[in-house]
């Protein structure tokens, strides 16, 4: 079946593959080097708070029992693990809680797989430079976030998750550039990496696996590469292969064009932005909206009678469904629950989703205040809108105010600001490491490029959260 039609894109694979394994630290931008350090310091908040979670810990413990060779740390914890298993729980940990980097139009969080993978094969090697950590993102990142491009909303929409689907490419793009595969190693990691996605999206409403999907995408990348450098076959046009590739099985409507449009000229990583809400960044336009109204007037939740917020498709069904108290994964998924808690409390942060908030009455009540549709306007947007909202939102006392958001902030067209990221990485660790090491993981990931060993910072990561 697959001579009957010619690839999507000849030789895609085999180009991707090579640009990754070619990449030198000197061919990266200053700007996309700044733009990974800040990922970096994102990544390491997410994954040092999601290390203390539940669903992480089971995985830690699973991967412990194991007893691999001890060569890799494990976040938080004093412990070491094979680079795989470690990957396995960090990767885990760095997308337990909804507070990851996310690539917008690959639908794709690279950092808390990139981010895992670099510094695990770094500590395995002695600690390596913090220019081959950075190089190794880069690559993964390029890589993964071009491979969920070409797979379009599409792959979203018929059910699978991204994070566990194009981003085990930017898992195995990372470990084969950090493995020093050369081009036709990293093809093979590639061919065997496509083989190993996946990811359902119904995880998002009620179970702990979605944020599994992360680890497993981040460990079958570092396997991919691993084997690749043995000699080990993988699909060699995995990509564009019309029958059984990538994304003819997973899109209906690929782009195959975008997986090298621009390739070493236009960087992708420079698009990644950061969540300032501890939730799925489809409803962040709705939140600010739902927040700049009662800011704005002076509302508390009492005063607010009905809510109407006009979505896109692609985020009516990845977050308008109905709210049952499903658990915190679901909580962090929905639109109503979000709503809620801002209307509550302002914020929709760490707090806000713990396990005694979500059944609340309170909470419970006014989410039947609210209404969410799909707005015609905003889908005939197109894609590159799919996160806008507006909302109308009437008062008790008869008002009507409306808000409308068209980028979330810290989407590539509305950045969060560095010391707005500096201001979550505070927040969200304050828990996990002391203050000394707070201010000490900041000043040795700024100069990340310029750290002839990363093992002071890996060992702070390391080290127990109760220290």
């Amino acid at each position: 079946m697959s001579a009957s039609k010619p690839p999507l894109l000849p030789d895609a694979t085999r180009d991707l593959a090579a640009f990754a394994a070619k990449l030198k630290f000197d061919d990266i931008p200053l700007e996309a080097v700044e733009r990974i350090k800040t990922c970096v310091l994102d990544s390491i908040a997410c994954g040092l708070f999601g290390a203390t979670l539940p669903w992480t810990r089971h995985v830690q413990a699973m991967a412990e029992e194991e007893r691999a060779q001890p060569v890799a740390s494990i976040f938080g914890s004093g412990r070491k693990t094979s680079i795989a298993l470690s990957v396995l729980v960090n990767s885990t940990a760095c997308h337990a809680f909804e507070l990851d980097d996310i690539h917008k139009e690959s639908i794709v969080h690279p950092g808390s797989l990139a981010t895992p993978v670099a510094l695990a094969f770094a500590e395995a090697a002695g600690c390596a430079p913090g220019r081959d950590v950075i190089t190794g993102m880069v690559a993964g990142y390029e890589v993964g976030t071009r491979v969920g491009n070409a797979a379009t909303m599409s792959l979203f929409l018929r059910g699978f998750h991204p994070q566990g689907t194009s981003g085990a490419f930017v898992a195995a793009a990372t470990a084969g550039r950090m493995l020093n595969l050369d081009a036709g190693q990293m093809q093979h990691a590639l061919g065997i990496v496509g083989s190993q996605a996946g990811g359902l999206m119904a995880a998002q409403e009620g179970a702990m696996v979605k944020r599994f999907h992360s680890g497993r995408a981040g460990q079958s990348g570092v396997y991919s590469a691993q084997l690749a450098k043995r000699g080990f076959t993988g699909i060699s046009d995995v990509l564009e292969a019309s029958y059984g590739g990538y994304l003819s099985s997973y899109s209906d409507k690929p782009a195959p064009q975008r997986l090298t449009a621009g390739l070493g000229t236009i960087w992708e990583t420079v698009n990644v932005g950061y969540k300032p809400h501890a939730s799925v960044t489809s409803i962040h336009t709705a939140l600010d909206a739902l927040a700049d109204i009662m800011r704005e007037n002076k509302l508390i939740a009492d005063d607010i009678a009905a809510i109407d917020v006009g979505l896109s498709h692609m985020t009516h069904v990845h977050c308008a469904w109905e709210y049952k108290s499903q658990g915190v994964t679901a909580a962090q998924m929905n639109l109503y629950y979000g709503l809620a808690v801002i209307a509550f409390d302002g914020v929709a942060f760490v707090d806000q989703y713990r396990e005694s908030r979500l059944h609340d009455p309170k909470i419970l009540d006014f989410i039947t205040r609210i209404q969410a549709r799909v707005d015609p306007e905003i889908e005939n947007m197109g894609a590159a809108f799919r996160h806008a909202a507006r909302m109308t939102l009437k008062t008790r006392d008869g008002r009507t105010l409306h808000r409308e958001i068209l980028d979330r902030r810290g989407s590539p067209e509305n950045p969060l600001k560095p010391e707005e990221v500096e201001y979550k990485f505070r927040n969200v660790v304050r828990s996990c490491l002391s203050q000394k090491n707070i201010e000490r993981v900041m000043q040795l990931v700024a100069k990340l490029d310029t750290l002839d060993s990363t093992r002071e910072l890996i060992d702070i990561l390391a080290a127990p959260a109760s220290s």
